[in-house]
Formats: C-alpha cells, sequence, structure tokens
C-alpha cells in the first residue's frame, strides 16, 4: 500500500514541477545589464516572467535600472510613474509565459578587469624585477 501512495505522490509531484514556470532572475541590472543573473522556478502556476525597466523620461541618455523574475499574471503589463529625489521616472513591466522566455544581458566586462589586472600586474611584477637587477 506504501508503493502505490508513493507512487501516486511522484507522479503529482512530477506533474507540478512540468508546470512550473522557469525565468530568468536578475534582482538589479544597470544599462539593461544584469549584474547577479540566476534562474528561478516561479512558486505558482499563475506566474509570468517578466522583465521590470525602470527609465527617467529627464535624462534621455540614461537607460536605466531594471530587474527580471516571476509576478503573477495579473500585474503583467502595468505602468507606474512617480518621483525620487525630484526626478520622475517611469517602471514597465511586461511579461512573456514560456520557459526563460526573459533573456539576460550580463556584462562582458569581467574578461575585460581580468585583461587590465594581468596587465597591471605584470607592470608591476616587470617593474620590481628591474628594480632588483
Amino acid at each position: 500500500m506504501n508503493k502505490i501512495i508513493f507512487g501516486i505522490v511522484a507522479v503529482v509531484a512530477s506533474f507540478m514541477l512540468a508546470e512550473s514556470l522557469t525565468c530568468n532572475k536578475c534582482s538589479f541590472g544597470l544599462l539593461g545589464v544584469c549584474l547577479n543573473p540566476s534562474a528561478t522556478v516561479c512558486a505558482t502556476n499563475t506566474s509570468a516572467c517578466f522583465t521590470g525597466l525602470a527609465t527617467f523620461p529627464s535624462l534621455t541618455s540614461f537607460s536605466g535600472f531594471n530587474s527580471q523574475g516571476c509576478m503573477e499574471n495579473a500585474l503583467c503589463g502595468n505602468s507606474t510613474s512617480g518621483t525620487i529625489l525630484g526626478a520622475t521616472y517611469n517602471v514597465i513591466t511586461p511579461c512573456c509565459n514560456t520557459n526563460l522566455c526573459n533573456p539576460v544581458t550580463t556584462s562582458g566586462a569581467a574578461s575585460v578587469k581580468l585583461t587590465v589586472t594581468t596587465v597591471i600586474g605584470a607592470a608591476l611584477v616587470a617593474s620590481l624585477w628591474g628594480c632588483m637587477l
């Protein structure tokens, strides 16, 4: 009897897992680049993937802040406005309903930082080595 109950629970759990939506998650992004990308599984079957973008109309050259993750369908597509420190901002939250449909842009800066660090380190070693000779 226990094996039958365990089998039923396993089948139900696999259906629940199959219906869960996986979204890209970004708690904080700047200028369209995510600083900490990951993936998340939405908690409910009424969720959708979103990419929220906060822009400042008075700062036309600034792309704004963004975040990504799961959101209830009822909240999707909303636009809100507000003011912070005297600057007006607009937030839009478009959604989509397929796995990983909210693409994440990650920074290529890590490889650039590594190259710059390597060059500076090599110059420092060469300078120290030159002083010793």
